[in-house]
């Protein structure tokens, strides 16, 4: 008992003391100051585009509607300005800049023209330091600006053009590809062809300067990986009876002469969207419908793809395609060189995103990075049915001596592209 009277007296005398000195006016402990954040590293890049683009002109099958209202149309082909891909890549660039101090700007513009695409261009480079911009345009205009910003410090990347003359004899330094060429997805096609056993091809060519762009392309594949041409045809969407030779399914591929598998180069879709289950024959439907070759394709649930396909219809409530995915890798390839470089540096982000230094992940499964004879993003490529992913290229016993991804696409023994 003697010894907790003792305790509760020493513990009463040290409170005791304590507030005694604090009435004295002892001093407190020094607040420790804050630390001031560092104004996070702005990077900025540009995107352009050309305003009522005929490219996105889209024809609509029929329209939905309830209580006599519209409510949906539906387009031969869905076509959408791949705008939202590199704002998504712009927004998740940021969510991560959080913790790095990089933050990431994606300003826009939509021109009348190639000329005033490249006065925009000059002058935004002047004023605010943008030195590299997505375009999204056909290619007499991609054509025009990369010529006429020759020489300065800007590189382009095309994120929705196949043209394969931008690649080869219409190339230039300053003009990168994020999307993937005709003679990319036309290799893909006849590997799978090929890797099935279906080598006899009919193709069917229509009328615009697309589908024969697209046919010239898989002219080059057939013979670049073995299979065979039967016969090319021509077609015609109409239902004028006096064409029935170029409108007619059944004629179109019937006849004598037998084949594995119809190729249909119709850019548009209108034709090759009924086309299947009508021929002939009981043969396989590619190419622009049945089994269609796709840089990217919302059902691909391998290599963390779902997470980016979902990521993107939570912020734009659609699916991602194609075009997408391509002003998607672009932002990233860029904003991982300026990342990793922490520069701002013009020809230091250059170098770093056509250097094999960038090789990065897009979802796919192969590291990625640019060809350095034309610029040209290596990429895989998707053999899709409308709910689903068959294949992915390149298949196997397509194989390089340094990189499976050149066996899609114009290899550096072929080029024609002189940068």
């Amino acid at each position: 008992m003697a010894r907790v009277i003792a305790f509760l007296f020493t513990f009463l005398s040290l409170a005791l003391a304590a507030v005694a000195a604090l009435g004295q006016g002892a001093a407190p402990a020094p607040a420790v100051p804050a630390a001031t954040p560092a104004e996070p590293t702005l990077f900025k890049i540009g995107y352009v585009d050309i305003k009522g683009d005929p490219r996105y002109d889209r024809e609509f099958v029929y329209a939905l509607t309830q209580s006599g209202k519209e409510r949906t149309r539906i387009p031969f082909v869905p076509r959408y300005q791949p705008f939202q891909g590199a704002q998504l890549a712009v927004d998740e660039s940021n969510q991560t800049g959080r913790f790095s101090g990089q933050r990431v700007e994606l300003v826009r513009h939509s021109a009348a023209d190639a000329a005033d695409l490249v006065v925009w261009i000059e002058k935004t480079r002047a004023e605010q330091g943008i030195h590299f911009f997505l375009i999204d345009a056909d290619t007499s205009t991609l054509r025009a600006v990369s010529q006429a910003v020759r020489g300065q410090d800007v590189l382009l990347f095309n994120v929705s053009n196949p043209d394969d003359r931008l690649r080869g004899v219409f190339c230039a330094q300053n003009l990168a590809h994020t999307a993937p060429s005709y003679n990319m997805l036309t290799d893909a096609v006849t590997q799978y062809l090929v890797f099935q056993g279906w080598v006899s091809i009919l193709l069917l060519t229509g009328p615009l300067e697309e589908d024969v762009k697209m046919s010239d392309a898989l002219k080059r594949s057939i013979r670049r990986n073995g299979a065979r041409l039967v016969e090319e045809r021509k077609f015609l969407p109409s239902n004028d009876p006096r064409q029935r030779d170029l409108n007619n399914t059944r004629l179109l591929t019937g006849g004598n002469r037998d084949y594995d598998v119809v190729f249909i180069s119709d850019t548009n879709g209108e034709f090759a969207r009924t086309f299947p289950y009508q021929t002939a024959r009981a043969r396989p439907v590619v190419g622009t419908a049945g089994l269609v070759p796709e840089v990217w394709h919302w059902s691909w649930e391998r290599q963390g793809a779902p997470q980016l396909s979902s990521r993107f219809h939570a912020a734009f409530n659609r699916f991602m395609y194609g075009p997408d995915w391509s002003a998607w890798v672009a932002v990233r390839a860029l904003t991982l060189a300026q990342n990793r470089t922490r520069s701002l540096d013009y020809r230091q982000i250059r170098e770093y995103v056509l250097s094999d230094a960038l090789r990065f992940d897009g979802y796919m499964g192969s590291p990625l990075d640019f060809r350095p004879w034309d610029l040209q993003l290596r990429m895989n490529v998707f053999l899709t049915m409308p709910n689903a992913v068959i294949a992915r290229a390149p298949m196997d016993k397509f194989e390089h001596a340094t990189n499976d991804l050149d066996t899609l696409g114009v290899d550096r023994p072929e080029t024609t592209c002189r940068l």
